[in-house]
């Protein structure tokens, strides 16, 4: 990258909004960091308010850019990765959301896609789009406001209401209304768009019914997104890179060749292995997907989502207020009786990959009149690498050869008790990187690599640093029977629902 730019990456997640400043060689220097109301309005039901995230996105720029001494002049360009499938609504003409957004989380559809499973549409699908019919994607929840806000359906008929995932909201507001776009990988989580023809997909907008005037126009990861406003930046900045979180954590991680795996683990936990331009078809209930897009040419990954990672941590914290911090459950598992067999299986949104049980919810097993909080705190931490655990054997049995070491990012790899669990059940090893902001460290990249600040994939990934590689410490059988007992866990879960 040439010397004397910066990079801003904006990372709008699930429960904070981000903005870090970048150098001239692509290493963080300052950051902003702020989290925003959660809204529950009924069980399985989760909101945002899109005005907070965009507020709460503008006061974390503000604080970046202060604690790196720069304004906006001394951004050569802005990168914006966030969380996907969230769904946004607004006016064209006002800018304002006609409701708060439906958060990827939200399971409020779960009878509409069940039903059309049952009818014998997924099939059609997954074959368009690599997804299954589950509430987690775009479409249904769009389907749902359409619906349920009056004037929505006319309104959006008539051409007034634009749709949009985060990013295409953020867009929308730091160019002033100039541009309604999005990138490819965000385009292919929404059910709506056709990941092999790299369209929206007039059959997908018909099942649910949704007028293609409402959709954004699709570009690459790295492209030209528009500029941002006087009254937004206080000048003009181009935003040249767009990707999804964990696609923007799969360009951070440098997974630029096929077979190359990464795991990102932050409110959830999601795992890409890249497949190259072969777009493959999953038999063991994982998603494909488009990993990242440049120059026109999508590269595909086979994707396992998982909903609770550290939202588990969180629930310590604040459902349970078993701890101040997410940093105590270390030291709580450390101390926990390793006789006691305790399970978490933290379905309180429903189960993802391989399972997609919508209607599942959270179970504790295996307490005993000795277990406290240090138990359940490892069980929490543990559920984690059972549940990566999981789609790692999905990958598996769909092909996913050879030896293959784990590339890990996200607030949870802070834990080396964490990591090390998950070594153990994989048996394989886990390496974190020198950066683990990884997922804005892939926007900035896009955006920098669009600016010709920074080279081709290849180069970037000569610059990937190993911070530390977690080996498998426990003996197979062990490791075999800890899992045998979590899938007897989830399944006593997914009969009882």
């Amino acid at each position: 990258m040439k010397s004397g730019q910066h990079i801003l990456a904006l990372d709008q997640g699930t429960t904070s909004s981000r903005a870090i400043v970048f150098d001239d060689k692509l290493r963080p220097v300052a950051t902003g960091q702020y989290e925003f109301t959660q809204h529950f309005p009924q069980p399985g039901w989760v909101e945002h308010d899109p005005e907070e995230i965009w507020s709460s996105t503008q006061r974390a720029v503000r604080t970046a850019l202060t604690d790196a001494e720069l304004t906006g002049r001394g951004i050569a360009a802005i990168g914006i990765t966030n969380q996907r499938e969230t769904v946004v609504v607004w006016n064209r003409e006002t800018g304002e959301a006609i409701h708060r957004a439906i958060v990827w989380q939200d399971r409020r559809t779960a009878e509409t896609t069940a039903k059309l499973r049952d009818d014998g549409r997924e099939a059609m699908v997954t074959e368009r789009t690599g997804l299954l019919l589950d509430p987690y994607f775009s479409a249904s929840k769009l389907a749902w406001l359409l619906d349920h806000v009056e004037g929505a359906r006319a309104d959006a008929e008539a051409g007034r209401l634009a749709f949009g995932t985060v990013d295409s909201w953020l867009i929308w507001k730091l160019t002033g209304g100039a541009r309604h776009v999005t990138d490819a990988t965000n385009a292919a989580r929404t059910m709506l768009y056709n990941i092999h023809e790299g369209r929206w997909d007039s059959e997908m907008l018909s099942l649910w019914n949704i007028p293609a005037a409402m959709m954004p126009e699709v570009l690459d990861c790295a492209a030209e997104f528009g500029e941002t406003t006087d009254e937004t930046m206080g000048c003009a900045i181009p935003i040249r890179g767009v990707a999804g979180d964990q696609q923007a954590a799969t360009v951070g991680q440098a997974c630029f060749e096929p077979g190359m795996l990464k795991s990102t683990y932050g409110t959830g936990c999601f795992a890409l292995l890249n497949t190259g331009e072969t777009a493959v078809r999953s038999e063991n209930r994982l998603l494909t997907t488009i990993g990242y897009q440049l120059d026109g040419t999508p590269t595909y990954a086979v994707e396992g989502s998982i909903f609770i990672a550290g939202a588990a941590v969180q629930w310590l914290r604040d459902g349970l207020r078993m701890i101040h911090s997410a940093g105590q459950t270390q030291g709580l598992a450390e101390d926990a009786d390793p006789a006691q067999n305790v399970y978490l299986v933290p379905a309180f949104t429903g189960l993802g990959a391989p399972y997609w049980d919508a209607e599942a919810r959270g179970a504790l097993y295996g307490l005993t009149r000795n277990t406290g909080p240090a138990e359940i705190a490892k069980a929490t931490l543990e559920s984690v690498a059972y549940q990566t655990r999981d789609l790692f054997e999905a990958m598996k049995k769909d092909g996913a050869g050879g030896d293959v070491v784990l590339r890990v990012d996200g607030g949870m790899t802070a834990s080396d008790w964490t990591m090390q669990a998950l070594a153990d059940q994989l048996q394989a090893p886990v390496d974190r990187p020198v950066v683990r902001e990884t997922t804005a460290l892939g926007a900035a990249y896009l955006a920098a690599y669009q600016s010709e600040l920074a080279g081709p994939p290849q180069e970037f990934a000569k610059g990937w640093q190993r911070e530390r590689q977690f080996a498998p410490k426990m003996p197979t059988e062990d490791a075999d029977r800890k899992y045998a007992g979590w899938r007897d866990a989830v399944r006593r879960t997914l009969s009882s629902t």
